[in-house]
């Protein structure tokens, strides 16, 4: 089994499961709070595989910043998709959908909207960062 199966199979139950030669990490952070968090805390995290449950653009310009090569998307947004794969990153999902939805279902998420206009990685990362505060200070 390689590392993208590998990723995919031990998914179940998490929102997020990275493989590498074998080792996997798993977490149950909401949205992209696990990549956010991987990425401030400087982890390694080239060469691994990532299974996710939800792909949109803004997961994917952090697993292009991360150094992760290959990606597995229960659902994945067509944006989601096109970046990964114009960054050479190959892809596959369960579900593709135009757009990814906000937790109300009424809207576009947060963070979508944060990088719909921005292509560069770690553009993308600072305005996600930035978007974050600005969603925590709110609910302060």
């Amino acid at each position: 089994m390689n590392d993208i199966e590998k990723a995919k199979s031990c998914l179940a139950g998490h929102s997020i499961c990275l493989c590498r030669d074998g080792e996997v990490i798993t977490d149950d952070g909401r949205g992209i709070s696990p990549m956010m968090r991987f990425i401030a805390e400087e982890r390694d995290m080239r060469g691994y595989s990532a299974a996710d449950i939800i792909v949109g653009k803004a997961a994917a310009m952090l697993f292009i910043k991360a150094g992760i090569v290959s990606v597995h998307g229960k659902t994945m947004s067509v944006s989601g998709r096109d970046h990964l794969e114009a960054h050479g990153i190959p892809c596959s999902w369960d579900i593709i959908t135009e757009k990814i939805i906000d937790r109300t279902g009424n809207d576009i998420c947060p963070m979508e909207k944060a990088v719909a206009d921005i292509e560069d990685a770690e553009l993308g990362y600072k305005a996600l960062s930035k978007r974050l505060a600005e969603i925590r200070a709110r609910q302060s």
